[in-house]
């Protein structure tokens, strides 16, 4: 049984959101005047703040959009995007994936500046030299925990296979588990799961946002979405970037709070302030990137895709959507 049930709680509540979409009723939404969006998204992580933000303080509604987010595996995401069978993305890095691969599909707005993971070792472990020989957690090749844990361990030297290998355990909480149980000797765990290694005494070795930087979570749509119907992605992205700003302002830090433990069965609001905290270090409040570190993961996706052609970072995203957003609610550029 797990040690941490509202985990369990969490993943449960996620789950039944598709069988939810399944079973809502056609004419409810009639009723309401509202426009159905279905818009998957890859985890739990609460870096998904914003969007809970604006669904909770009724950004979407206020759009005519009644929004579902179905938990999905990114790569699953985009094709069902493409086949219209979902309207949005919300893995945002697998948009980028499936972009470089020439679908017809692109990032329309960026929430995060960079992941929010740690890398969290046995209690042993405080230094990034003891990691050699050492065998480290990923959730799966190419993924964005395989790209962290080699970027910020190259930064120290260390090169997979040579010095260090990569174990790749799917869930956060499966990776916990194995340096739990010292399977692992490393591993890269977001939030909460950094968190609750950080309680039973492991060690933080490194803070994603400190060492890389490249943008995260937002959502994409298919290219015929996009100039079929603009006005819909421009009112999404405008309610998502009303959900950022909240997020980002320290005088909501309360309501934030209570978003994060109605939607994570987070019981304490200590555990909710530090899982704020986290997100709070890599958050974008307007929405504007780098495109340095847009073009940084695009290359590291094509390296992993095996695409040899050279992507511009552009060629993957529209960002004027976001653009005329910033303008209109008044975030200058």
């Amino acid at each position: 049984m797990s040690n941490w049930p509202w985990l369990r709680r969490v993943t449960i509540r996620f789950a039944t959101f598709a069988v939810a979409l399944s079973l809502s009723p056609g004419p409810l939404h009639a009723q309401t005047g509202l426009k159905k969006i279905r818009m998957a998204i890859p985890s739990t992580n609460v870096t998904y703040l914003p969007f809970f933000a604006a669904k909770d303080n009724g950004y979407y509604k206020d759009e005519g959009f009644d929004v579902e987010f179905i938990l999905m595996r990114a790569i699953l995401a985009s094709t069902a995007v493409l086949t219209g069978d979902i309207d949005y993305n919300g893995a945002v890095t697998g948009v980028v994936g499936a972009a470089i691969k020439g679908q017809p599909i692109k990032a329309v707005i960026f929430t995060m500046r960079s992941p929010v993971q740690s890398l969290m070792a046995k209690k042993e472990i405080n230094d990034f030299r003891q990691l050699k020989g050492k065998k480290i957690g990923a959730s799966s090749p190419g993924a964005t925990t395989d790209l962290v844990a080699k970027h910020i361990l190259k930064r120290f030297g260390l090169e997979p296979a040579r010095d260090y290998s990569i174990v790749y355990v799917g869930t956060e909480a499966g990776r916990l588990v194995a340096l739990d149980t010292g399977v692992l000797d490393a591993s890269m765990l977001s939030v909460p799961e950094n968190i609750l290694a950080r309680q039973k005494g492991f060690t933080e070795l490194a803070f994603s946002a400190d060492y890389i930087e490249f943008p995260q979570n937002g959502f994409g749509a298919s290219t015929k979405k996009i100039k079929e119907n603009p006005e819909e992605v421009y009112r999404m992205v405008r309610a998502t970037l009303r959900g950022l700003m909240f997020s980002a302002d320290k005088r909501n830090k309360e309501a934030s709070l209570g978003i994060i433990m109605k939607n994570w069965g987070v019981k304490t609001q200590a555990m909710a302030a530090e899982m704020l905290d986290y997100m709070t270090k890599a958050l974008l409040p307007d929405a504007s990137i780098s495109m340095q570190g847009l073009q940084y993961l695009v290359d590291r996706q094509r390296e992993n895709a095996k695409v040899t052609e050279p992507i511009d970072a552009s060629q993957v995203a529209d960002l004027s959507f976001a653009d005329r957003a910033r303008k209109e609610l008044g975030l200058g550029r």
